[in-house]
C-alpha cells in the first residue's frame, strides 16, 4: 500500500495552490437515465423492494459507469474526487433494506475511486490525485423532531449515528481513501456524531487522515437547517481540527458568496467550497452554465477566499474544467492565524477577545 496522506502533508499542498474538487455525481448519473434493472444488476435482480435511485449501489452493479464519471472529473482538472458513498450509511441504506451492504458499498466506492485516481496520476505524475471518502448527513436529524406534534421526539440517537458512521469510516479507509469528508451537513449534532466516530476510528487504526468538514446553508436566512449561522457552525466543530472547513450545496455561487466570505474570515483551517449550479428551476434542473459559474468563483479566488473549490448539484466536468481554468493562477487563501480567543456557539456565535 502506498503511504497514507497525512494532515500535515495535505496542509502543505493546500498552502501552495488552490485545489480542485470534483462536481456532482448524481447529476452525471441522471444523464444515463438508468432504470430499475440497471440499478439491480444481476446480483440484486430479486431484491424484495425497489432500488432505483440508490446511486451508491451502482459501485456494485455499474462500477464502470461510476469509474468513468470519476475519470471525467479528474481529466477536467480535479485534484480530489469524492467517493460515491453519500447515502451509504446503515441509516440511509435502510430505505432500500440494504443496511447489511453499507460497509461493502463504502469499501468498494473508495477502492473504485482509488483505482481511477491512481490511473490518472500515472498519466500526470506531477499532479497526484486524491480520494475523499464521503460521509453524508444521513436522512435523519438528531436535533429536530420529524413530528410537529411532538417536538421532543427523535427518530435517531447520537449513539446510532456514531455506530453508522464508524462502520462507514472503517470501510472507506480500508478501500483506500486519502481524506475523510463530512459533507452537506445540515445538523451540527449529526456532524458531531460523525466526527466522534472518525476520531475513534483513527485511534483504532493508529493513524490520522486529513478531515474535511462541509456544511450547508439552506436558504437566504444564512443558517443551517438546525438553525446555526456560518460562524456558529464553524466554532461548533473547530475542535475536530479539520484540515479544511467549507460550505456546499443548497445555493448557487451568487447567494453563497457572503457566507463563504464569513467563513474565510473566521476559519483557522483551510476553506473549501462547492456550490450548486444555481438554484433549481421548475423542472428540478440547474441552469447556471460553466462559464457563468466559473466567473463568479474566479472572483472568490481573487478575493482570497479559497483553498479547495468544486461543484455540487447540477455541475458537470464542463463546470469543473471552467473552474480549474478560472482559478489556476490565483494564490491560495492563507488560514487565519490562531487567535486563542474564547468561542462559544449556539445558534449564534459568541467570541470573547482579550
Amino acid at each position: 500500500m502506498t503511504a497514507r496522506l497525512t494532515p500535515d502533508h495535505f496542509r502543505k499542498l493546500l498552502s501552495e495552490r488552490i485545489f480542485i474538487l470534483d462536481g456532482a455525481m448524481g447529476t452525471m448519473i441522471q444523464q444515463h437515465r438508468l432504470e430499475e434493472a440497471d440499478y439491480r444488476g444481476s446480483e440484486f435482480a430479486n431484491w424484495p423492494c425497489d432500488v432505483k435511485g440508490n446511486n451508491d449501489l451502482l459501485v456494485l452493479t455499474q462500477p464502470d459507469l461510476i469509474a468513468d464519471i470519476h475519470r471525467q472529473y479528474l481529466l477536467a482538472g480535479a485534484d480530489i474526487v469524492e467517493t460515491n458513498s453519500f447515502n451509504a450509511t446503515t441509516i440511509a441504506m435502510a430505505d432500500y433494506q440494504m443496511e447489511g451492504l453499507s460497509a461493502r458499498i463504502n469499501r468498494e466506492a473508495a477502492a473504485l475511486a482509488r483505482k481511477v485516481c491512481d490511473e490518472v496520476t500515472k498519466l500526470e505524475p506531477h499532479k497526484p490525485r486524491f480520494v475523499a471518502g464521503v460521509l453524508g448527513p444521513t436522512n435523519r436529524t438528531a436535533s429536530i423532531s420529524p413530528d410537529v406534534n411532538d417536538p421532543g421526539f427523535r427518530n435517531v440517537s447520537f449513539d446510532e449515528l456514531v455506530a453508522a458512521y464508524t462502520e462507514s469510516t472503517r470501510a472507506l479507509i480500508d478501500g483506500g481513501a486519502d481524506i475523510i469528508m463530512l459533507e452537506t451537513i445540515f445538523d451540527t449534532l449529526n456532524a458531531k456524531a460523525a466526527a466522534f466516530a472518525v476520531l475513534q476510528v483513527f485511534d483504532e487504526v493508529g493513524f490520522k487522515l486529513p478531515v474535511m468538514i462541509s456544511g450547508t446553508i439552506t436558504d437566504a436566512s444564512g443558517r443551517t437547517l438546525s438553525g446555526q449561522t456560518t460562524e456558529a457552525f464553524y466554532h461548533s466543530l473547530a475542535h475536530v481540527e479539520p484540515v479544511c472547513f467549507g460550505l456546499n450545496c443548497a445555493l448557487g455561487p451568487d447567494l453563497l458568496r457572503p457566507y463563504v466570505e464569513t467563513l474565510s474570515g473566521v476559519s483557522e483551517a483551510y476553506v473549501s467550497v462547492h456550490p450548486n449550479a444555481g438554484l433549481p428551476n421548475e423542472f428540478g434542473e440547474y441552469d447556471l452554465g460553466a462559464t457563468e459559474m466559473a466567473s463568479e468563483i474566479s472572483d472568490w479566488a481573487r478575493q482570497g477566499f479559497l483553498n479547495i473549490v468544486g461543484g455540487c448539484c447540477g455541475t458537470t466536468p464542463e463546470h469543473i474544467k471552467a473552474i480549474f481554468d478560472a482559478v489556476k493562477d490565483a494564490p491560495p487563501r492563507q488560514p487565519k492565524a490562531p487567535s486563542h480567543s474564547f468561542h462559544l456557539a449556539g445558534l449564534e456565535a459568541f467570541s470573547l477577545e482579550w
